[in-house]
């Protein structure tokens, strides 16, 4: 079947027909080419994102092919073709090639001139990019700056260097943008975090201990663990370099605000959080703080919602990567047959997150 901006290739047998109607019900294009919906009461078949009425729920069958539809005796829809290949195969094309482009550039691609490029209008260019990625194109662009700044740092490149190779056209619009990229002053970043103030304390929880940590600009790490004195290495571990200091009485404002989280994951988070990580990666924490408390995803339908649907691995990576348990809520992503996988904090700490907020 049709790979566009929907789930990799897979077994559609294999997933339950209520995630086939919620795609119908969303006219969810990502699925297009993934399954095809047929109605009983009128014999039409139709893509997932068709534009029609919507049938009842009882009315309607699943089928993994227009040939499969048809061979149940069903005919093709007028409105979407279902058998065609599909207009978003063509847009998911433009919008990769988008991407390309950004990423292959020594600086900043103007909006016309991208729009151009793909031979969409810039308005149709920047709606149609947002939809499909979630993020405007200046703000992809940005995450890509951004973590080539980091990447340089890390290696120890100077400031001014390292600016100038991610593609900042003057030092500042660099600082400028800076502490939000970075979390901290980039000489600070370079040298590991060695001005930085980071405030933490360890409190108990209903799933053991919790480490908080907090940046000047929030809430930079929030672990689990069963040993104060582990979760004291792993904050020195994270900011080696950093000046670590427990936090005083106005930091158990935000320590009690975690531990309520924690107990209570189904609760939104209303802290500032220090989110610090590579383009992809806050894609992906960006895609796990959509999901409804209650509810999960698997790795591949996280892959889909991001517009990267073969990097699955990559998704599974980014959450292993996550530092701020329950507030970027990792726990919520599942393997595809629904069953829990690997967590950072452990698989029982996972389960009974889960569990909390399905009751």
């Amino acid at each position: 079947m049709a790979n566009g901006i929907g789930l990799p290739p897979h077994d559609t047998a294999k997933l339950d027909d209520e995630t086939f109607w919620q795609a119908v019900a969303r006219r969810d294009a990502r699925f297009d080419g993934q399954f095809y919906y047929a109605v009983k009461t009128t014999g039409i078949y139709c893509r997932p994102s068709c534009p029609a009425k919507r049938p009842r729920q009882a009315h309607v069958s699943f089928h993994v092919s227009p040939e499969a539809a048809e061979r149940a005796g069903y005919r093709p829809c007028k409105r979407c073709k279902p058998a065609g290949p599909g207009p978003h195969l063509d847009s998911t094309a433009r919008i990769e090639k988008a991407c390309r482009l950004i990423e292959g550039a020594e600086s900043t691609i103007a909006l016309a001139a991208l729009a151009q490029a793909v031979g969409l209008s810039p308005h149709h260019f920047h709606r149609q990019f947002k939809a499909t990625l979630g993020i405007t194109p200046k703000a992809y662009a940005a995450a890509l700056r951004n973590g080539r700044v980091r990447a340089a740092l890390s290696r120890g490149v100077s400031v001014t260097d390292a600016l100038y190779e991610a593609g900042f056209s003057s030092s500042g619009r660099f600082y400028s943008a800076a502490p939000g990229a970075l979390g901290m002053a980039p000489r600070s970043f370079r040298d590991g975090g060695a001005s930085e103030e980071i405030a933490y304390g360890i409190a108990t929880c209903s799933l053991g201990h919790v480490l908080i940590a907090r940046s000047a600009k929030g809430v930079c790490a929030i672990i689990l663990g069963d040993r104060p004195e582990e979760l004291l290495q792993d904050v020195r571990m994270l900011f080696p370099r950093a000046a670590l200091q427990e936090g005083d009485e106005r930091f158990r404002a935000t320590a009690s605000a975690v531990v309520a989280l924690v107990d209570a994951p189904a609760m939104h988070c209303q802290l500032p959080l220090d989110i610090r990580g590579t383009a992809f990666q806050r894609r992906v924490w960006e895609a796990l703080r959509k999901i409804p408390p209650g509810k999960t995803a698997s790795y591949a339908e996280i892959a889909a919602t991001i517009g990267a649907p073969a990097a699955v691995r990559a998704v599974a990576g980014a959450c292993a990567a996550n530092r701020l348990a329950v507030a970027i809520p990792c726990h919520r992503v599942v393997r595809r047959d629904g069953s829990l996988s690997g967590y950072r904090w452990g698989i029982d700490r996972k389960r009974t997150l889960l569990d909390k907020e399905k009751a």
